[in-house]
């Protein structure tokens, strides 16, 4: 049985084959001499159709030498000096190892622009654990998620991106698990990578905000969330999924009057549970001031109020309404549609994004992945706002 050569390498060789066979064919017949009228006009004649025929032979090399060099990864919009994902018309999504959209494995930042970090941590929970599963799913999910947003955006065309799988934790001592990932993440940005991150349980922006600020500073914060997180104190302690950014707050780690939370609602344990962040200066947005209409304008408003600082993305799974994403470990009805959460990180565009993460999906709550691959799409979003990635000017 005689084996197919790939296609990607017969088509161009043909075209070259039949360009020169014209030319050929073209030198030859002037090379020859015609003395009658008839004979001279068969010879310009058919010198005419034969340079048609190189001209347009020329042209179909032409774009098929464009489709060899997108298919083979080394044209403009495949440019191989940035790592690409596995492509589906290639590869079957089924098959390989599961990492986030498919792109290249390594240990470590080294040489990124931007990473995609999982951290299994659920033992910050107050209720519902198994998000420590989070980033296993998302990344499995992730592969349904191609190279360009619905917008064109093209990360991969301007960003090395990789995923460098999880952080180490300990599932025994949560204090001990914060100081590892700050430790982790001191070393991840260090060279200016920027991370985004799977969850994994809502305290573990705790100690990525603290490695953050070593090096940026303080910085704005676009929180999208059921809960504000602002807690002092659960059952006694003060690092729990539901204290994260008053401690935040406390140790100055971002600007309470460069924060915003949206998406805040659910029964309270107070008349106003947002009362002391508001205090401090931080803008709140509850559900209600979402519904039945867009976020577009409000994102206008964000990114005057961030200016050009550097500002951290933080989207809790549980910010979206139980009825698009269940799977998560505190449900809160009456939230933000899947549109709304695209609104709100597409509004980031243009603000000085260094980060950003994605929790509490708990993939054990929603046998069918739906809220898993939510968390992989608004992750991706996130991506495609990173300074450098630009929107196709059409």
């Amino acid at each position: 049985m005689i084996q197919r050569r790939p296609l990607t390498i017969c088509l161009p060789e043909s075209l070259r084959f039949g360009r020169q066979f014209a030319t050929a064919k073209f030198y030859f017949l002037k090379s020859l001499k015609f003395t009658t009228r008839k004979q001279i006009m068969f010879r310009t004649s058919l010198c005419s159709s034969l340079a048609r025929m190189q001209k347009q032979t020329k042209i179909r090399s032409t774009l098929c030498d464009a489709v060899h060099r997108h298919l083979s990864g080394t044209s403009p919009c495949y440019d191989n000096q940035f790592n690409q994902p596995k492509c589906s018309l290639d590869s079957p999504r089924s098959g390989g190892i599961a990492t986030m959209f498919r792109l290249p494995y390594q240990n470590t930042s080294e040489g990124l622009d931007a990473c995609f970090v999982g951290i299994p941590l659920d033992i910050g929970t107050s209720y519902r654990s198994g998000t420590r599963l989070g980033p296993r799913q998302i990344r499995s999910e992730s592969c349904l998620v191609r190279n360009r947003n619905s917008l064109g955006a093209g990360p991969y065309t301007c960003l090395q991106v990789a995923d460098i799988g999880d952080v180490d934790i300990t599932m025994y001592d949560l204090k001990r698990s914060v100081r590892m990932i700050k430790e982790s993440f001191d070393k991840i940005i260090h060279k200016g990578c920027k991370p985004l991150t799977l969850g994994g349980d809502h305290t573990l922006t705790y100690p990525v905000l603290q490695a953050i600020k070593d090096k940026y500073g303080p910085v704005g914060l676009v929180h999208v969330d059921a809960h504000g997180d602002t807690s002092d104190v659960m059952q006694g302690e003060k690092i729990a999924h539901g204290t994260p950014f008053r401690r935040a707050i406390e140790e100055e780690l971002v600007d309470p009057k460069k924060m915003i939370q949206i998406g805040i609602r659910g029964s309270q344990y107070t008349e106003d549970d947002t009362e002391w962040q508001r205090n401090l200066g931080v803008r709140v947005i509850r559900a209600e001031a979402c519904y039945h209409k867009s976020l577009t304008s409000l994102m206008s408003d964000v990114r005057l109020i961030m200016g050009d600082i550097p500002v951290y993305i933080s989207f809790d799974i549980d910010g979206i309404d139980p009825g698009f994403a269940p799977g998560t470990g505190t449900p809160e009805i009456g939230g933000l549609t899947p549109i709304q959460g695209l609104e709100i990180i597409r509004g980031c565009r243009g603000m000085n994004i260094i980060g950003g993460d994605l929790v509490e999906v708990s993939p054990q709550y929603d046998p069918f992945g739906t809220t898993a691959l939510l968390a992989a799409n608004l992750l991706f979003e996130m991506l495609c706002v990173l300074p450098g990635v630009e929107l196709p000017s059409k």
